[in-house]
């Protein structure tokens, strides 16, 4: 717990409930420095920051810091990509090797650009040893996943691709756009719509950082769970995660090269710079929140897909048992989309959550964007409770 905690920011009359429960994840759930931001029919409703920035120096957390999100970079890869389909730059069931040829080696040539967007292509790990460097650099990645084999039939299953997501999905609007996605986004998203989010951090924008901190384990979680379901699939991930050989562990390691989530290995300059687009976008909560704000309707004039262009995306892909982390999930076309373990606003919602608590997502229903972002990595087996009690309050809020 913080002491002598200052929050910052603004909400709107009605949505005082989302600030207490915001407060109380830096009282009672162990957060350093956070913000949170929530758009409502294109009005930013709730706007708020606090705590700790950076616990070496002191820095406070304020309006313009940013942190590294996970996955929640995957949401905004998502955005990107829905939007060049509908500007007809790329054609979500057209197969990849249409815009990249290599891609067609050891029997991927059918493969999807909506089945490599929802995780069913079998290339949630790298087939060839790559070191931290090799995987920055991005080529020598794409290079082997072109022309290795996929683990499963493309199509029969999905597993998570938590980094080769990126450099997958990287290459594809390389090839198809000859831009990186990174300067893609920059141009086509970030730009336009005013956000602080970059998928490779200039360098003048380290210092806005906050760093990562490592979560530390509950020993007493297993102990505490009671659902019996629950309780097996929380056991059988800590198993995965103990064991180094694990597809789980392979997947979110990539190999070992890039240990996920893992602070020292994150907040490093050299991994802020890369183009990592699954996994190393760089935002605050306003950014994301006005993102996905942005996808279900006006902000300031501007919207980045239309009502058209979100159903295709939203269109579920896949549901059921994910090959990598155990548990179920279910994808659109590049977005997680609401399960009973992670159910957002409900059936309307759309988004991606990344690794140790930070979210964005959108909701159709209710007009909403939303986003999360924090220093301290979460470390529980059922969930993000920080997130999931300030969704509470916002539900109750929209009620």
């Amino acid at each position: 717990m913080i002491e002598d905690l200052q929050i910052d920011g603004t909400i709107r009359p009605g949505f005082e409930e989302v600030r207490e429960e915001f407060e109380t994840n830096f009282r009672e759930r162990g957060d350093v420095g956070a913000s949170l931001a929530v758009y409502v029919r294109g009005e930013l409703v709730v706007d708020l920051w606090g705590g700790i920035a950076d616990p070496a120096t002191g820095r406070p957390w304020e309006r313009g810091t940013v942190g590294l999100v996970y996955s929640a970079t995957k949401g905004a890869t998502a955005v990107l990509v829905n939007c060049l389909a509908e500007q007809g730059v790329l054609d979500p069931d057209a197969p990849v090797s249409r815009y990249w040829p290599e891609f067609a080696a050891e029997g991927k040539d059918r493969i999807t650009v909506a089945q490599l967007l929802s995780h069913q292509a079998g290339l949630p790990v790298p087939s060839e040893p790559l070191t931290r460097d090799e995987l920055l650099a991005g080529t020598p990645v794409v290079e082997v996943l072109a022309r290795q084999k996929p683990m499963w039939e493309p199509g029969s299953a999905h597993g998570y691709h938590a980094l080769t997501f990126g450099w997958l999905v990287g290459e594809l609007v390389s090839r198809a756009t000859g831009r990186s996605l990174g300067t893609v986004f920059a141009d086509e998203i970030a730009g336009p719509l005013g956000l602080d989010f970059w998928i490779g951090l200039p360098a003048d924008r380290v210092g806005s950082v906050a760093p990562l901190i490592d979560g530390v384990p509950d020993p007493n979680a297993l102990d505490a769970i009671t659902d019996p379901d629950v309780k097996e699939r929380a056991l059988k991930v800590v198993a995965a995660m103990s064991d180094p050989s694990s597809m789980f562990s392979r997947a979110l390691s990539t190999n070992g090269a890039l240990p996920t989530p893992h602070a020292e290995t994150w907040n490093a300059p050299s991994v802020y710079a890369a183009e990592l687009p699954a996994a190393n976008g760089i935002t605050n909560a306003r950014s994301l929140a006005r993102l996905y704000a942005a996808c279900v309707g006006e902000v300031d004039g501007r919207r980045v897909l239309s009502e058209a262009a979100l159903a295709r995306a939203r269109v579920e892909q896949v549901r059921g048992p994910d090959g990598v982390t155990i548990g179920e999930s279910r994808f659109g076309i590049g977005f997680q989309l609401s399960t009973q373990a992670a159910p957002l606003l409900g059936e309307g919602s759309f988004g991606h959550a990344g690794a140790g608590g930070a979210l964005g997502f959108g909701d159709v229903g209710s007009e909403v964007g939303f986003g999360y972002v924090q220093n301290q990595l979460g470390a529980s087996l059922t969930g993000e409770p920080r997130t999931a009690a300030v969704i509470d309050a916002l539900r109750r809020a929209l009620a």
